[in-house]
């Protein structure tokens, strides 16, 4: 794979040129998973175009938006992340201008109520900044295991199904 296709961000690119062998990544968040799938993800992650990455984190944030607080579910900032995500995918536009669509998506995750809420926010604006660096896949998808953690009262089960759901939709892409 060309380095333009696996990273849209020069430091990326350069990040991967030097790169000589993968290694796993601590999530930059607390939470209760499972740890093998986990790694099992990132390493699938790492061969993956930047493209097909970006609309992997979007199918594993957007179930998460159903756990927004009430009177943040019908936000217009939620199809302007969706949207404007898009146009990265297809390259109409650049990563400065999704850059700042992500900080105002971002705003979800402020001004939710509660954790749930945050979490799945935070999931979401992620996936929408993966369109501006691939690092923030991950996050996003660690952001659904807090949630899930939240929601199941950290079930290791809980996080054990929803990373396997995320593999399945990797498989699905690729």
């Amino acid at each position: 794979m060309k380095l333009e296709d696996y990273a849209w961000n020069k430091h990326e690119q350069k990040l991967k040129e030097e790169q000589t062998e993968f290694k796993p990544s601590n999530p930059k968040i607390k939470i209760i998973d499972n740890t093998e799938l986990r790694n099992k993800i990132e390493e699938a992650l790492e061969k993956m175009p930047q493209k097909l990455l970006a609309q992997w984190t979007l199918k594993v944030a957007t179930p998460y938006l159903a756990y927004l607080d009430d009177h943040l579910k019908d936000d217009s900032r939620i199809n302007l992340g969706i949207d404007t995500l898009q146009k990265r995918i297809d390259g109409s536009i650049r990563a400065s201008d999704l850059r700042k669509v992500g900080f105002v998506v971002n705003e979800l995750a402020k001004e939710s109520k509660s954790d749930i809420s945050k979490y799945s926010a935070r999931s979401f604006a992620q996936a929408i900044a993966t369109g501006h660096m691939r690092g923030h896949a991950l996050v996003s998808s660690d952001y659904a295991i807090k949630a899930i953690n939240v929601l199941t009262d950290n079930s290791t089960d809980s996080s054990t199904k929803e990373r396997e759901r995320q593999l399945n939709i990797l498989h699905e892409l690729i």
